[in-house]
């Protein structure tokens, strides 16, 4: 793409035209009206402020280059960069670039993004370079969630795996890595779900799990410096991190392994190196899965399973890690999870966790994900959260289950849910200059 300059009209190559319109948009005309719902009030955390408090998820596209001999392995395109930027036009305060590797078999597909080439001369820095600019040109945030999928690594994009093969394995012929999938123990018995459709992970050894701390702060920095906003660690959803934390999936018998103290001693290292790595000003995010939803299933009659009360306890850890926001997903870990999907299901988990921290008398924030569909219940999430709103909460005897929520799928079906869920709730916004003729 070239070198890029950025003025008060837009980004531009240097000596060529005008690449995109910059925008200043806001996603509220009148934050401090009594009337307007927290969840169109900005959220200051360190020292980004977001404009409203809807947050897009995080998204694995399976659309980067796998090919590991090109300089292009890992990198965004220009699929995401449209992809990620038409939520930016669209009014999302916070967007956040799918899970990112921080080596090369934290993939969970070949086609997944990764971060782990040095300098900010890869095409991996320059890709996500590129979506930073434009997000920012929009007048929104970028975050970036960085992961490694541990067990689940190697497999093919899921619409491949959905096709009547049988197997979601990623073997060698399509650039899969099937002797160098890992998890916390290793076996057929560490397999994420039995039958032909994933690798026996083998067992990291403890000089690769302090590797691993040192690749997420070295992802971290250079995400920084290539333009993100915030950076978001996953150790939720069964990927590594999480493997880690639950004695259903670590049964380790080094520093790593065993007491609580020592499984979530990865979390703890790789929290605290990155937050050393990154500017103060940075927030720091940490996804979880809130349980392994597996309580009463015979997999963890004898070992425990990670439950709401082990992350009751983690999220009381957080403000000494340097965290700033959980976010509150769950399951993933064990294919004998039970889980019954209803429209509170994870939101009620945010809940429960945020009245920990409250309780604690920290002020960690708290997200809240999963089928979040429509303006007034979104709306209900997050009343009270801010200080011009929480008076009114007390006397009405609402408790906000969530600081902000996060939103996927919806943004697929509606990219432009900010907008409507504004109409709906009566908010006042000013939109795109080149989409004011649409707007009624």
């Amino acid at each position: 793409m070239g070198s890029t300059s950025q003025s008060a009209r837009g980004i531009k190559a240097q000596g060529g035209p005008l690449l995109y319109p910059r925008q200043q948009w806001r996603c509220c005309l009148h934050p401090q009206d009594p009337n307007t719902p927290t969840l169109f009030r900005p959220l200051k955390i360190r020292d980004v402020v977001l404009k409203n408090r809807v947050i897009v998820a995080p998204m694995c596209m399976y659309s980067a280059e796998p090919d590991p001999s090109s300089p292009a392995v890992g990198a965004l395109t220009d699929y995401h960069v449209a992809h990620l930027g038409h939520f930016a036009i669209k009014g999302a305060g916070l967007i956040i670039i799918e899970a990112t590797a921080v080596q090369p078999n934290g993939r969970i597909s070949p086609y997944d993004s990764g971060l782990w080439k040095d300098g900010h001369e890869s095409e991996q820095f320059k890709g996500i370079q590129r979506v930073a600019n434009f997000v920012h040109s929009q007048g929104a945030k970028i975050g970036i969630q960085l992961a490694h999928a541990g067990r689940k690594a190697s497999t093919v994009e899921p619409w491949v795996a959905s096709s009547g093969s049988g197997t979601a394995k990623a073997d060698e012929s399509v650039f899969g890595w099937p002797a160098d999938v890992v998890g916390p123990s290793g076996g057929e018995e560490h397999i994420w779900s039995q039958g032909d459709k994933f690798w026996p992970p083998r067992e990291l050894r403890t000089d690769e799990v302090e590797e691993i701390v040192r690749a997420f702060a070295r992802s971290a920095k250079l995400a920084v410096e290539a333009g993100i906003d915030v950076i978001e660690i996953h150790a939720a959803h069964g990927y590594l991190l999480h493997q880690f934390l639950s004695p259903v999936t670590n049964r380790r018998t080094d520093k790593y392994g065993g007491s609580f103290e020592n499984r979530i001693r990865l979390v703890h290292e790789v929290a605290s190196a990155v937050r050393a790595a990154i500017p103060v000003g940075t927030p720091l995010f940490l996804r979880i899965s809130a349980t392994d939803w597996l309580e009463n299933q015979p997999v963890a009659a004898e070992t425990g399973s990670w439950d709401l009360e082990s992350s009751f306890q983690l999220a009381k850890l957080l403000p000494g890690l340097g965290v700033d926001f959980l976010d509150v997903s769950s399951g993933g870990n064990h294919a004998a999870q039970k889980i019954e999907p209803h429209t509170n299901y994870q939101i009620d988990l945010a809940g429960q966790i945020r009245k920990e921290i409250h309780a604690a008398g920290q002020t960690t924030l708290v997200g809240a994900v999963g089928l979040i569909t429509e303006a007034e219940s979104a709306r209900e999430i997050t009343q009270g959260a801010d200080e011009a709103s929480a008076a009114e909460s007390m006397i009405s005897g609402h408790s906000p289950k969530a600081d902000a929520l996060l939103m996927a799928r919806q943004f697929l079906r509606e990219p432009e849910w900010v907008l409507k869920a504004a109409k709906a709730l009566n908010v006042p916004v000013s939109v795109p200059v080149q989409f004011g003729r649409a707007i009624v």
